[in-house]
């Protein structure tokens, strides 16, 4: 019985230093990275007799031109809500489609802990 109570001690012992690291490394990794929030053009679906218009998708590339990553900008088709993307600080080139100017491709900055926010169909 001693034994293995003096066992489970020692792995719960490891657990816990397991869980501390990975919590900061995680604090690091939130440190080094920032969000973004695209309004794209949106798209009319219906849902019954519900009209829902969920953001479309759109693409972010590195600024040497590499696909980073592909966004669909939407849980289901009747989320309106655009998604929040987490990327590591640094530009990049976010291509998309919005209501008055169709397709195009907009250079953004991700900056530790701050969320930038794209509209593409504010009038300004």
């Amino acid at each position: 019985m001693f034994i293995a109570v003096a066992l489970l001690g020692t792995t719960r012992g490891n657990e816990t230093e397991k869980t501390a690291l990975a919590k900061g490394e995680a604090k690091a990794a939130r440190l080094s990275q920032g969000s973004l929030v695209v309004y794209s053009a949106t798209d009319a679906v219906e849902d019954g007799d519900v009209p829902y218009y969920a953001h479309s998708s759109y693409a972010i590339y590195t600024t040497n031109g590499k696909l980073f990553k592909n966004v669909e900008n939407h849980s289901s088709n009747s989320d309106e809500i655009p998604e929040v993307v987490i990327l590591p600080v640094g530009s990049y080139v976010i291509e998309a489609r919005s209501e008055r100017d169709g397709y195009v491709r907009v250079r953004i900055g991700i900056k530790a802990g701050r969320q930038t926010i794209l509209d593409l169909n504010s009038r300004d």
